[in-house]
């Protein structure tokens, strides 16, 4: 099911502005993919200690100087917390979705969902419902369903994904947190890593070739959430991804009966081992059987060759350029591509199965085939050898 997402970042008030509570400002955002498609950027801004202002002597009499004051006031602004943030939040607690309603009754129209363990900002409450702003639904649900205030913070953590943006060309991920520490992987700029663990200057992310640390420096952070989905957003959505459907099984097709009488393998560089695949997708089927084809060719990082070397996403584009479906050359992207499935377990072969800062194609069986590390090469893995952050169809 594909939903949209927020990226939720703390920041300081200014300490010139002498009010208590926090502020909230919405800015459009361009798509995000860890759970599906499009949201908003929300900036929580959280005022400090201003009780502590009155501690001070702000006499007109008062020798102390205008900068010493100001000085004096910005000193006690604390920087909020990423609790801080989470206490304003509304978590949906619901089997699949809680309805979104124009009113507080059930008499009110519905607007939109906030699927499970999605997230909206609580903006007020009325007769035990919430209203709250998610995506571009404001409305209402109800309260039973949810959670807020302190409940949300401890559940904030685990729904959401705290997510690392490489903003450099090539991104080293060192065996520890400094720069004469040895290099275990390189990940390309606009990737996005899931976050293990943060330190002053440095964060561990997941990469394919393990856990490591990057310089905070050259990435950007944040953390998503699922968010609410709009009646129209929902129509457009499936609208979408049947025509992207259509249009991929169409490209396959012309393919397939222009190389109808090509049924050679010369791109292998060896026998491969047998490998079941196992599904109901028949095209699925013969994306995965094409894709085993090269198990065994290397890994070249940036590469894009099935024969030569590739990486992972250049590995899962090429192998569906061969059946005239056109993908981005980007893990991060590829979580964004078709349509979602329910997980691993309702997977097909042909998915795209998407990992922090890697993506393979799933064969059946509970397998995968990946252009993995530099080490291994192209091999064939159980699906859930790690954490999976989206499972993709195309067609």
């Amino acid at each position: 099911m594909n939903r949209n997402s927020i990226k939720i970042t703390a920041c300081v008030l200014a300490a010139t502005v002498a009010f208590s509570g926090m502020t909230m400002v919405a800015n459009a955002a361009s798509p995000s993919t860890v759970l599906p498609s499009a949201g908003v950027d929300l900036t929580l801004a959280k005022s400090g200690n201003y009780n502590a202002f009155s501690s001070l002597n702000l006499d007109s009499k008062d020798t102390t100087s205008i900068t010493d004051t100001q000085t004096a006031l910005a000193a006690t602004v604390e920087e909020p917390t990423e609790e801080d943030s989470f206490r304003n939040l509304v978590i949906a607690q619901v089997h699949d979705y809680v309805n979104v309603r124009s009113l507080p009754s059930e008499e009110g129209e519905i607007i939109g969902k906030l699927y499970n363990k999605s997230v909206g900002t609580f903006l007020g409450e009325e007769d035990g419902w919430y209203q709250i702003n998610s995506g571009s639904v404001t409305g209402y649900v109800k309260g039973e369903f949810c959670v807020t205030g302190e409940d949300a913070v401890e559940l904030a953590k685990q729904v959401g994904t705290r997510i690392a943006k490489v903003n450099t060309t090539t991104l080293f991920v060192r065996t520890e947190p400094g720069t004469d520490s040895s290099i275990i992987g390189m990940v390309p700029i606009e990737d996005e890593l899931v976050v293990t663990e943060e330190t002053e200057g440095w964060v561990k992310v997941d990469i394919e070739e393990g856990i490591g640390w990057v310089s905070a420096d050259y990435v950007d952070l944040h953390t998503e959430f699922v968010q609410a989905e709009s009646k129209e957003e929902e129509a457009a959505r499936l609208a979408k991804e049947a025509a992207e459907r259509k249009k991929a099984r169409e490209a396959a097709a012309a393919k397939a009966a222009k190389s109808s009488n090509n049924s050679s393998n010369s791109g292998s560089k060896q026998e491969t081992p047998v490998y079941t695949v196992s599904g109901d997708s028949e095209m699925g089927k013969a994306v995965a059987e094409y894709a085993l084809q090269f198990v065994g060719n290397p890994y070249v990082y940036g590469g894009s060759s099935l024969t030569n070397g590739t990486d992972c996403s250049g590995f899962v584009m090429s192998v569906y350029a061969n059946f005239g479906v056109s993908l981005p050359h980007s893990s991060s992207a590829d979580r964004s591509q078709g349509s979602a499935v329910d997980g691993l377990d309702n997977a097909q072969p042909g998915d795209l199965i998407c990992y922090s800062g890697h993506v393979a194609l799933y064969i059946g069986d509970g397998q995968i085939v990946h252009a993995s590390t530099k080490k291994t090469g192209i091999i064939v893995s159980k699906a859930d050898y790690k954490k999976i952050l989206a499972v993709r169809r195309i067609f």
